[in-house]
């Protein structure tokens, strides 16, 4: 949530129970980590450190022995024989809280927290009741991989989407769901379901035969299914469950649907999605099966144009709802202990409707604008109708604190980090390449012996040191500190010549930032942009398209990878803080839940308790 508009709408009486918790406890804003990432701030959240102390830097980072972008918050293994299943690792690494109340025999459930996948376990044992949040992947190990099917004639497939050709001028016909790559295969393949599909024009509806469960359902025109459970087989003995949502686009002059990434199943998940193991399948049968992936709400398929604002509204409005469903079945479960639910549907809202609000966004749609321009106040207002009823199951003895990771505000211009870098000389490029859109991602045609620094990720630059890097040039002999100074005076103030605005506030040794058990593993420098600006997704990936600067024309329109100090969460709690406190900072959340229970905080957290003694 971002602090402004809540404060704006608390003073308007337009949230009635956030205003009520303000009047009986405390209301600040909260300071967030460097960067504001959601999995860097719920990992100090959870461990009350520093990145240094949890090793989350960003959603990605890089190989130093190939340079290649990098998912930072797990790690898939190879399986060690045959018959064995792969592996998967949680990167966050730090003592969580909830561990630490364990210890103490104080039981948490602990919903969608990202960075818990998989589940935080000690010798097989769970530390907690958990459900994982951000990080979950979809069946075919991506962070969400839907497929588009169309009669169009020479439709190609978008950003991050598989996309399925349907035979044109026909009303039924067979085709398929893409499931997971068999890679014991030879040569591997993709797994496949097969689906029918008959569409009825008079009814408005395509006749949908799944082969899962349902096995058959009308989809209706502009509507999302209910989940499907359907049932890849990888071979002669062994198949995968999984679960999808159709959305039906159009039925005429073409037909074209949608079909979101394919989710673990909650009831069979492929990995662990939670706590003991069968708390997913039990939470199921209660309250019915849910979306698993880390980033439910399948915001590439609106940036893609593939759903529109309405339908991914709806979309969202389910995700939310099964959230709700998980919150009340706990709720009304909770004896003693600790109960955390995430909704991270705000950010996904606000990332996807910013443009709506801000008549300078290159994207700003003012037709549009009319009808989506309030989204973000009218998602609050639900968020404050839900807070309501938490506060009467609240007693006497019972600490509730409300937060936000981090604030929100628009992205109007993205800048190319790696382009910058080449024309100060400092990335370089082989023979007459020059920076450009054809180049794509993943470093092509870079130089690595003559280049000294290369940007990854969300908020990084890293150097290209001797002994880390595969290819490493600078060395420990004054080398390295006079290219990190380079590009600490030419990267702060960095201003933008078509705007005239500041593009980034500073940039920041990583030493001065971090400390702690994993703090060398950080990017060697820090950025810190100025709002309206933030780094270019291809930057992220190792990207460099011609110019420096450039308009962000994607639906993905707000953001908050800025300067942390222009991107407070909030924090209100149901008790007073210590007079003397300073702002509160999300590193003291921990010590404050723990100091509730009476338990000492973990030798490594650095926060405080909040709570007056």
């Amino acid at each position: 949530m971002e602090p402004t508009i809540v404060e704006a709408m608390m003073e308007r009486g337009e949230l009635p129970a956030f205003s009520r918790l303000r009047r009986g406890g405390h209301y600040s804003r909260l300071a967030t980590t460097c960067p504001a990432q959601t999995p860097v701030a719920w990992s100090s959240f959870a461990t009350g450190t520093n990145p240094g102390g949890h090793g989350i830097f960003d959603f990605v980072s890089r190989d130093p022995a190939t340079y290649l972008p990098d998912f930072s918050l797990t790690r898939f293994e190879p399986p060690k024989n045959m018959f064995s299943p792969p592996r998967v690792r949680n990167l966050r690494r730090g003592v969580p809280f909830w561990q630490v109340l364990n210890a103490h025999g104080v039981p948490a459930v602990v919903l969608r927290c990202p960075c818990t996948f998989p589940p935080d376990e000690a010798n097989g044992r769970p530390y907690t009741t958990m459900l994982s949040g951000v990080g979950v992947p979809d069946l075919r190990g991506s962070q969400g991989t839907g497929t588009f099917y169309t009669q169009q004639p020479n439709a190609i497939a978008l950003e991050s989407e598989n996309l399925v050709a349907l035979p044109a001028a026909v009303s039924s016909f067979n085709t398929h769901l893409i499931g997971p790559r068999n890679t014991r295969a030879n040569p591997p393949a993709d797994t496949r379901a097969e689906i029918a599909v008959e569409a009825d024009p008079a009814a408005g509806c395509l006749r949908i035969r799944t082969g899962g469960e349902p096995a058959e359902m009308n989809l209706r025109l502009r509507e999302w299914s209910p989940w499907v459970r359907v049932k890849f087989k990888v071979s002669m003995l062994q198949s995968v469950s999984g679960q999808v949502r159709f959305f039906l686009r159009s039925l005429s002059p073409h037909i074209e649907f949608y079909v979101s990434p394919v989710n673990f199943d909650p009831s069979t998940p492929l990995f662990p999605v939670s706590a003991p193991a069968e708390y997913a399948k039990e939470l199921a049968g209660e309250i019915g099966t849910f979306s698993t992936l880390g980033m439910a709400e399948d915001h590439t398929a609106l940036n893609n144009g593939r759903i529109d604002e309405q339908a991914y509204l709806e979309q969202c409005g389910l995700v939310l709802a099964e959230r709700e469903r998980m919150m009340h079945r706990e709720l009304a479960r909770l004896r003693e202990g600790l109960l955390f639910v995430l909704f991270d549907t705000p950010d996904r809202v606000q990332h996807m409707f910013w443009r709506f609000r801000d008549p300078g966004h290159p994207f700003h749609e003012p037709d549009l604008a009319r009808d989506f321009s309030r989204q973000v106040e009218e998602h609050y207002r639900h968020y404050d109708a839900m807070l309501a009823v938490v506060m009467d199951q609240a007693d006497d003895d019972t600490l509730l604190v409300v937060l936000s990771d981090h604030g929100f505000g628009t992205f109007r211009r993205a800048v190319h980090v790696n382009t910058w870098l080449w024309e100060q000389g400092l990335l370089v490029l082989r023979g007459s390449h020059k920076p450009d859109e054809e180049l794509g991602e993943a470093f092509r045609e870079v130089d690595w012996g003559k280049t000294a620094a290369y940007a990854v990720g969300l908020s990084g630059i890293y150097l290209n040191k001797k002994g880390r890097e595969r290819d490493g040039v600078l060395g420990e002999n004054g080398e390295a500190e006079r290219v990190r100074r380079a590009i600490l005076d030419g990267m702060t103030g960095l201003a933008d010549s078509a705007t005239g605005r500041i593009a980034v506030h500073s940039a920041a040794r990583a030493e001065e930032v971090y400390s702690g058990a994993y703090a060398a593993e950080a990017p060697d420098l820090l950025i810190n942009y100025a709002p309206g600006y933030r780094v270019s997704w291809q930057t992220a990936l190792g990207g460099m398209p011609r110019d420096v600067f450039e308009d962000n024309r994607r639906r993905w329109s707000g953001d908050h990878m800025i300067d942390p100090l222009a991107a407070p969460g909030i924090l209100l709690m149901n008790r007073a803080v210590a007079p003397d406190a300073a702002m509160p900072d999300i590193r003291d959340m921990a010590p404050t839940i723990l100091a509730h229970f009476g338990v000492a905080p973990h030798s490594a957290m650095e926060g405080k308790s909040l709570l007056r003694p």
